[in-house]
């Protein structure tokens, strides 16, 4: 598996100090509201836009550095991130400015692993950047750096909340919009498409999956010749003649369509690391359940990060798939527990329940 063994975040808005903590092919983050979930999660979309390049943009359209900084500056004099995958390692550290900014202080590639001390990673022999207001990552012709950019950008974070009247999903796209499925499946139709005409027994999984959650659901339209622009349509079973917009379909129906979309294309097409916050909404428990196994069988090849309030969905799951997030004196603290530590428990109860019980913590 090529995803993120292990990551260290110092500073980063809620998480104060997180150091070499390991991460497994399923990542299934719970806590309450607040603990610091989605923060977890928004470390990667940091590290994303620091890789193209778009780090001053991001900054300022989050809110400057103060949003970004645990406590903003008067609390925190920088933000530091440390990725191990396979033997390699990418490691930056943030700074703020007089001017509201945050740049580049230092930026490290190294091909084995180093930890950091507590003022700064150690320099590489591959390539560094020192207070630049961007990364090195997209433009240097080290051959490292590059292989670092494509590992950064094999990740991908999708958030499937929009389902509203003016929801990209819901809207037409290029038909030829097939590269990658976007972050909040704009192209969802046009990728469906691509997946009938050249994976077909990857799309029938899909319908199949589909008509689990949603016996009423037929298949989708694929309307004959070569349109430049498509929008998602479907039928009804029993009713092939009559297709429906994506306006009609349940909120929660709509999501979980998105998630089989995503989940079960070809693992080629995956992404290596996918992110995922709270995937749960809308979907009934037996979904759920459902989408509990195509984690499972997806983390197989690929990794998985999740973010959830769901007790349907950690019941599916065992210990170690799981992680605490809490907040211990002003910052977000993550914990794992063993099959081991909890076998007591858990002849008597599901994952959730415990959670639900406040045994593994992650309450308000």
């Amino acid at each position: 598996m090529s995803g993120v063994s292990s990551l260290t975040i110092m500073g980063y808005k809620s998480i104060r100090e997180l150091r070499d903590f390991p991460l497994n092919n399923l990542n299934v983050l719970i806590g309450a509201n607040g603990a610091g979930k989605s923060n977890f999660i928004g470390f990667f979309r940091l590290l994303a836009e620091i890789a193209e390049q778009n780090l001053q943009l991001y900054v300022q359209t989050q809110g400057g550095p103060d949003s970004l900084l645990h406590f903003g500056r008067n609390g925190t004099d920088s933000l530091l991130g440390q990725f191990f995958y396979a033997e390699h390692t990418y490691s930056f550290l943030l700074v703020p400015t007089n001017d509201n900014r945050l740049i580049v202080s230092s930026e490290t590639g190294l091909n084995d692993t180093a930890l950091f001390d507590d003022a700064a990673p150690l320099l590489g022999n591959f390539f560094h950047g020192t207070n630049r207001n961007e990364s090195v990552l997209k433009t240097s012709l080290d051959p490292y750096a590059r292989q670092v950019k494509n590992w950064i950008s094999n990740w991908r974070i999708y958030h499937f909340h929009d389902t509203g009247e003016r929801a990209k999903v819901k809207q037409p796209h290029g038909v030829n919009d097939t590269l990658r499925l976007k972050s909040d499946a704009a192209n969802l139709a046009a990728y469906l498409r691509m997946l009938y005409n050249g994976y077909p027994s990857h799309y029938q999984r899909i319908v199949d999956t589909i008509r689990l959650v949603a016996p009423f659901f037929g298949d989708f339209v694929q309307r004959p010749g070569t349109p430049d622009y498509i929008e998602l349509e479907w039928t009804q079973k029993g009713q092939q003649d009559t297709p429906f917009k994506a306006h009609v379909l349940s909120d929660g129906t709509l999501r979980f369509i998105c998630l089989a979309t995503l989940l079960l294309q070809p693992v080629e097409l995956l992404p290596d690391t996918i992110l995922i916050d709270e995937p749960e909404l809308g979907l009934h428990p037996y979904a759920i359940s459902i989408l509990a196994d195509i984690f499972k069988q997806v983390a197989e090849t690929k990794q998985l990060i999740v973010s959830t309030q769901s007790v349907e969905l950690v019941n599916e799951l065992s210990p170690e798939d799981v992680i605490v997030v809490e907040q211990e004196n002003d910052a977000s603290v993550f914990k794992r527990f063993s099959s081991a530590e909890l076998s007591g428990w858990l002849e008597e109860y599901a994952l959730g329940e415990l959670w639900k019980s406040n045994v593994l913590g992650g309450r308000p």
